[in-house]
């Protein structure tokens, strides 16, 4: 499958460059923040932007984006309004959009219409941490005859067979969840993360990006070195927490452009 997702990374790699993914959750504090920000990511440094979709029962998230989730549902947020933001921001910005979340609310929207209706408001991945490669038979045909990536997990703990379904299974790229547990800041990055990488990169062809407890332009740059790309989420969810309107649009982009810095000068060496 060839979209918006594999063309950015086959061109980051032609200029030896690794992807910042970043996430916010749509909806926090209102569609209208969503809106604004979606290019404004692009402008400072984003590379791909996942869009958390909110879910009432996140079991995979730490309690910064739990907290975001919240504050999304209290405006009644739907599946139809995140896609109808995504179209409104596709007038302004080319950059890939990844929607993330459960499989709870897609199910309820119809697999085959989902797939059909995110790929024509112009999202171009699909990622739901709940659901893995060898229970996606519904789902799997609906996104690949849609023409919409569909993303999977590997984990610490994956092994080998895992690693090759997803490869399989998955297009865009393959997230490598950097530690066990729930997503959330985190003080360092794993230890053994090069050798874990190094292992599902002889396994895989697609792109492997990491992500989960990220948040500080050294752990992105050192991350930058072994992985294609970086996914930071709870670090610009918490400023959600911290200001608002204009300010908040700074703080975002200014912590994206410090850490799109990191991401462009990580030390192979």
């Amino acid at each position: 499958m060839t979209g918006r997702i594999s063309n950015c990374f086959k061109k980051l790699k032609e200029q030896n460059k690794k992807a910042l993914i970043t996430f916010i959750t749509a909806g926090d504090p209102d569609l209208a923040t969503t809106a604004r920000l979606l290019p404004l990511l692009t402008e400072a440094g984003a590379d791909i932007i996942e869009l958390g979709m909110p879910f009432s029962d996140p079991m995979a998230d730490g309690p910064t984006i739990q907290r975001s989730s919240e504050r999304a549902l209290a405006n009644q947020m739907s599946l139809g309004a995140i896609l109808d933001t995504v179209a409104e921001a596709r007038k302004k910005t080319e950059v890939p959009v990844i929607l993330m979340g459960y499989s709870n609310p897609i199910y309820a929207y119809g697999w085959e219409r989902f797939a059909e209706d995110a790929v024509k408001a112009g999202v171009d991945g699909l990622l739901l941490v709940d659901l893995p490669p060898e229970e996606s038979d519904e789902l799997l045909p609906a996104a690949r005859l849609a023409g919409l990536d569909l993303i999977f997990l590997l984990t610490p703990t994956s092994d080998r067979d895992r690693m090759i379904t997803v490869s399989k299974n998955g297009s865009g790229f393959i997230y490598y969840v950097t530690v066990t547990g729930v997503t959330g800041a985190r003080q360092s990055v794993s230890s053994s993360l090069a050798e874990d990488l190094q292992k599902i990169q002889s396994l895989v062809k697609l792109p492997v990006v990491a992500g989960f407890g990220i948040s500080t332009p050294a752990q992105a740059a050192q991350v930058a070195a072994v992985a294609d790309g970086v996914v930071v989420g709870s670090a610009i969810v918490r400023l959600f927490e911290q200001y608002k309107d204009l300010e908040l649009e700074q703080q975002v982009a200014g912590l994206i452009r410090s850490l799109k810095q990191a991401v462009i000068s990580f030390d192979l060496t």
